[in-house]
């Protein structure tokens, strides 16, 4: 299966997700989110604001610590940069919210919140085709702690996406967290599912509690 039919089969399940249970689970989403960058000691945070299909995270921006600085995205043409969130928020072009636009150029980030249509099996982005973030986070002059959220775990077992498709750290879902396996030296990485205490060995930083990474 290629990386476009890929696509729409993820889409698919996105789209068929049960409606019933749909604020319990992303309730979970958010306590292993907020437990995630609790014990990573970030600073400074991107996140988004969601489309109906998306992962809601908006409780999340509220409950996160006030000294933390929280961004959205502000689409600049094919892209977008980041600029502090705040309110009122405007509907832009596809639907999405943003904050109004800022003068500073604002070019480092300690974490990355990006949703995912799907993942292929080195742990790189499959979005909706547009390329927003593979341009934004190339053009970042440090490389922020990556952490993709979906609602339903949809992965390849190939890897069918391009080299500059932007790759995770974390995959994390209502029902578990993957990471990463080895170090950036190794060329193809996997992902495994964590059940148990979790050291990034790839990362500046480990987590230090034991239910991070359970289901």
């Amino acid at each position: 299966m290629d990386k476009a039919a890929f696509r729409r089969h993820c889409l698919e399940k996105m789209k068929e997700r049960s409606r019933h249970n749909k604020h319990y689970m992303e309730s979970k989403l958010h306590l292993r989110l907020h437990n995630l960058i609790r014990h990573s000691g970030a600073k400074s945070i991107l996140l988004y604001w969601p489309l109906p299909i998306e992962a809601d995270l908006r409780k999340l921006i509220w409950a996160l610590p006030r000294e933390m600085q929280v961004y959205l995205p502000f689409m600049e043409d094919v892209s977008f940069k980041m600029v502090p969130f705040r309110l009122p928020l405007k509907r832009k072009q596809f639907g999405i919210y943003e904050p109004g636009n800022t003068h500073r150029k604002i070019n480092k980030v300690d974490i990355a919140i990006v949703p995912a249509v799907g993942i292929d099996a080195e742990a790189r982005r499959i979005g909706f085709g547009k390329g927003m973030y593979d341009r934004f986070f190339a053009r970042l002059r440090n490389r922020p702690i990556i952490l993709f959220v979906q609602m339903e775990y949809c992965c390849s077992r190939e890897a069918i996406c391009d080299p500059h498709d932007i790759s995770a750290d974390i995959v994390v879902t209502p029902r578990t967290c993957y990471s990463k396996t080895g170090t950036q030296n190794v060329k193809r990485s996997t992902l495994r599912r964590r059940h148990c205490h979790a050291k990034r060995s790839n990362r500046f930083f480990h987590f230090k509690k034991n239910n991070v990474f359970t289901i």
